[in-house]
């Protein structure tokens, strides 16, 4: 455990749900783990107790990818943790494939209805299409987004092979979307088993992000927006070439200030955990930190590519490599978009930064 880690509250220590199982994490609340096929190897789901238009059962929160290992899981878990109640309804915090990879699958099998914000849907939508052509572009791999990344810095050409054809890998984690939704938005009270769950939208990780927060549980189901162990993916990517995403992201942060510091926060990954105010400051601290490095490393001119390294001290697999050139290149838009970088397109047509 690293010293920020030690200071939060892991209310159930080391303990996670056995596959299949879930843990019951207050009243109404159970928790479940699905596996991820990349190095975060895990997604927590939430089941909630609920009843709708007279009707007992379950709402979903996120779903994990479309893989049979985890259609197997959710099997297990209808069959052990629903007290023979149906699921009514599926939330999807946003839309990326271990959030909303299995919606369509689990509101068809139960007749369910799917909620969600509407930019979070409609990316979905446009990126879960059939490849045309035998080929797709959708997320972070395909020609445009080979295209941004060598833009950016990318030399390595095994790692550009990779990136070229990963266009359909969307498509293979997230093979459908439900045709309709009902829409919340931020500020929305979802009333769920009773209970009142205030959405929360944050910007940054995703078009759209909705965490929800019940104060009668005092829980929070933040999704990705706020992680106990990692830092929450902030990057630029093709489809928004000129984003600056980690000023959103932060200033996101701060719709969690008021809510009280005993909440016991629900995470996308990691272990549920308390001392939400030190686990924000500390992705305060850590992103002042690596704007301060990244500001260090161009004065010499750098570009995106270049910046990899001084963010991440690591070995990276391509499907890592990609959401670290992202998350360079947000920091870098961010100290662009200040004032303190320029930037300059090169004869080999590599944008480069430099301190001003």
């Amino acid at each position: 455990m690293n010293p920020n880690e030690q200071r939060l509250t892991y209310p159930w220590g080391e303990t996670i749900p056995e596959p299949g199982r879930a843990i019951v994490v207050g009243d109404g609340v159970r928790w479940m783990r699905l596996p991820l096929p990349f190095a975060l190897d895990h997604i927590n789901i939430w089941l909630l107790r609920d009843e709708i238009d007279g009707r007992q059962g379950w709402t979903i929160v996120d779903t994990g990818v479309a893989r049979d290992e985890v259609r197997a899981q959710w099997e297990a878990i209808f069959e052990n943790e629903l007290d023979g109640l149906p699921v009514l309804r599926v939330v999807a915090t946003h839309m990326h494939p271990d959030h909303v990879g299995l919606a369509h699958w689990l509101c068809e099998r139960w007749g369910a209805t799917f909620w969600i914000t509407m930019t979070e849907f409609v990316t979905a939508r446009l990126w879960s299409r059939p490849p045309v052509n035998g080929t797709a572009e959708g997320g972070a791999g395909g020609n445009l987004a080979l295209a941004h990344f060598v833009r950016h810095g990318l030399v390595d050409p095994i790692a550009q092979d990779q990136i070229r054809q990963r266009g359909s890998y969307y498509p293979t984690l997230v093979p459908d979307v439900p045709a309709s939704f009902r829409r919340i938005m931020d500020g929305d009270v979802l009333t769920i088993g009773g209970r009142d769950w205030r959405v929360i939208v944050g910007y940054g990780h995703s078009p759209e992000h909705a965490s929800l927060y019940c104060d009668t549980l005092r829980m929070l189901i933040s999704g990705d927006m706020l992680l106990p162990r990692i830092s929450t993916n902030v990057s630029v990517f093709s489809f928004e070439p000129e984003a600056n995403p980690l000023p959103l992201y932060l200033k996101s942060l701060k719709r969690f200030d008021a809510l009280p510091d005993d909440t016991l926060v629900l995470p996308s990954h990691g272990r549920p955990f308390k001392n939400m105010h030190e686990r924000i400051a500390q992705q305060h601290t850590h992103h002042a930190e690596r704007l301060q490095e990244v500001l260090t490393a161009c004065r010499v001119p750098c570009s995106a590519g270049d910046i990899v390294p001084v963010m991440f001290r690591r070995k990276l697999d391509s499907h890592q490599l990609t959401f670290a050139i992202g998350e360079a290149l947000a920091h870098l838009h961010a100290l662009y978009y200040q004032g303190k970088l320029r930037r300059l397109l090169g004869d080999d047509g590599v944008f480069r930064f430099s301190a001003v």
